[in-house]
């Protein structure tokens, strides 16, 4: 009797919809907080352990490496795999060691067979180098370099190692300047001049003398270009030429002694010697190269700025496009639209265009926007460039147009939900003083619905900013040469390729060569990316929240 009362007062509902709201926020926060913790993790600096193993019966070797994971497994299992297990145990740990040098021996992380391990130390002189190729180097620093002479040893190398390697990544900043921009912006402006030159011979209808004074001002700035682009070489080779002076010599965990030049450090460092404050400092500066610097060794290392600025930049102009083009056929299907059958078919019809796959989508912008409209648009406006495609190849504008032709059913979905709320009492009011239809819908109405608007948007950018599929056929790379945006007019470049986060995660995660390496950075990357749609997300609401209140006592 008593349950029967309570199932009739309604309470189990509300405990049921109040535990499935709490299960639903455990999830999303328990995976942010997996996400967070194996992405973020990946830039402290590890100690490094260093230990014998012994590979054979006759062969003891030491080891030197970061514990990446641990396991527990069949013994069997393991001897199968070559490991030399005693037989008596049934179950063995086994260790992954990144144990760096990919140079040396062709591999950066190993697996270690516990039972085999003697006891781990922690050596504080330990040297980890984080380079520009191969990945880390993990070993003893012995001596310093300058032009092939040995100018400390021991001790006094640790001195001149941080100010020469800080040294040499400086001047790589400054020859990676000049090549990126400097370099890059000439080219960008020579191949404008071969086009020019190209544009003059296909023009029939200018006369001799226009047409050879034109070309005189093309050589002209060729020549320009072309001499700028010979000093700024000059200056690069002369950064490179000091940049190699000096290197290093270390030894390995094998005992073989390299030389390395500190042209390739990014950073060295000894973890086992380093205290809290020391490994904060370090996590920080780690944690802003990758948010700030470009990419290198095929994605797996470096940073992912350019993806962030690709996807930033796309989801804008997303927006800019899908929002009027939403907002007005919302506004024509409820407000100016003759109510009846062919309306609801439309309205149907755009509903269900929200549950298309998203890769339609894509084939769609594949189809239209690029091989027919960017066709069209090279064949009248870049025939000098031609074969070579202009806007008829993907580009940062069918991407754009792309999602924004998936995320447009969202926007018209939530306009039209909103313009459904605006008390009819309104609009009646505003015609009886004498507004015409079109000043009360522009004056009252769409002020009212702009905060569903803004919801409709919100929905849209945590789309776009996710999608991967349809922006694989019409636009993103795996690595862009250049920004989208920079100093050359137009400045914003609608048709170059760019790079982006979702499809960065799926590279790295699925396409790496060195998969192990690439895992935290897949963690880490998607942390960024849930971060650009918290940002995008909240930014909208605020918006939404602000023309609420503003116009709260007009809906009152």
């Amino acid at each position: 009797m008593f349950i029967k009362e309570w199932f009739k007062s309604g309470n189990p509902w509300i405990w049921l919809t109040a535990g499935m709201v709490s299960i639903s926020m455990i999830m999303v926060f328990g995976l942010l907080l997996l996400i967070a913790s194996r992405g973020l993790g990946h830039f402290w600096p590890k100690p490094v352990i260093e230990a014998y193993y012994q590979q054979s019966e006759d062969e003891k070797i030491r080891i030197l490496g970061k514990l990446r994971r641990s396991e527990t497994v069949a013994a069997q299992l393991m001897r199968e795999a070559g490991f030399n297990i005693p037989e008596y145990p049934e179950l063995a740990e086994r260790h992954l060691f990144k144990v760096g040098n990919r140079d040396v021996h062709g591999r950066d992380f190993q697996w270690f067979a516990q039972p085999l391990m003697t006891e781990w130390k922690y050596p504080k002189n330990v040297l980890v180098l984080e380079r520009r190729e191969w990945g880390d180097f993990i070993g003893y620093l012995m001596n310093i370099k300058e032009n092939g002479k040995v100018i400390a040893e021991g001790e006094d190398a640790w001195k001149e190692l941080y100010p020469r390697a800080a040294r040499a990544s400086s001047l790589f900043d400054q020859i990676e300047h000049i090549e990126r921009f400097e370099i890059g912006r000439i080219n960008r402006l020579m191949e404008r001049v071969r086009l020019g030159e190209r544009r003059l011979e296909l023009d029939t209808s200018m006369d001799d003398e226009a047409r050879e004074e034109a070309w005189n001002e093309l050589q002209l700035e060729r020549e320009r270009l072309s001499h700028e682009y010979d000093q700024l070489n000059s200056k690069r080779l002369e950064l490179a030429d000091q940049m190699r002076r000096d290197s290093l010599t270390a030894e390995t965990m094998e005992g073989r002694m390299v030389d390395i030049s500190m042209s390739l450090i990014v950073s060295a460092f000894r973890p086992n010697d380093m205290s809290f404050l020391e490994k904060t400092r370090h996590y920080i500066s780690n944690f802003w190269n990758f948010i700030t610097g470009f990419p290198r060794e095929a994605n797996t290392e470096g940073g992912i700025f350019p993806a962030i600025f690709g996807t930033v930049i796309m989801v804008i102009i997303m927006s800019i496009v899908v929002t009027p083009l939403g907002v007005l056929a919302a506004i024509y299907l409820r407000e100016y639209a003759k109510q009846g059958t062919f309306v609801r078919i439309i309205r149907i019809s755009v509903n269900n265009l929200a549950g298309v796959p998203s890769i339609v989508f894509g084939v769609f912008g594949l189809g239209f926007f690029i091989y027919f409209l960017g066709g069209n648009i090279d064949q009248i406006f870049y025939p000098e460039a031609l074969p070579a495609p202009t806007f008829g190849t993907p580009g940062l504008l069918w991407s754009s147009l792309t999602l924004a032709l998936l995320t447009l059913p969202v926007v018209i979905v939530a306009t039209e939900e909103g313009l459904t709320r605006i008390p009819r009492s309104i609009r009646e009011g505003s015609l009886a003083l004498g507004a015409t239809k079109a000043e009360t819908l522009w004056r009252t109405v769409i002020p009212l619905a702009t905060p569903a608007m803004m919801t409709g948007l919100i929905l849209a950018v945590a789309r776009a900013a996710g999608e991967v599929a349809p922006l694989m056929l019409v636009g993103v790379v795996k690595l862009a040469p250049s920004l989208p945006v920079d100093s050359i007019f137009p400045f914003i470049h609608l048709e170059r390729k760019f790079m982006h986060l979702g499809f960065h995660i799926f590279d790295v995660g699925f396409q790496s060569p060195n998969v192990e390496a690439a895992r935290p950075l897949v963690y880490a990357t998607s942390l960024v990316l849930v971060f650009i749609i918290v940002v995008l997300n909240l930014t909208a609401i605020t918006i939404r929240n602000y023309l609420r209140e503003k116009y709260k006592s007009q809906g009152d």
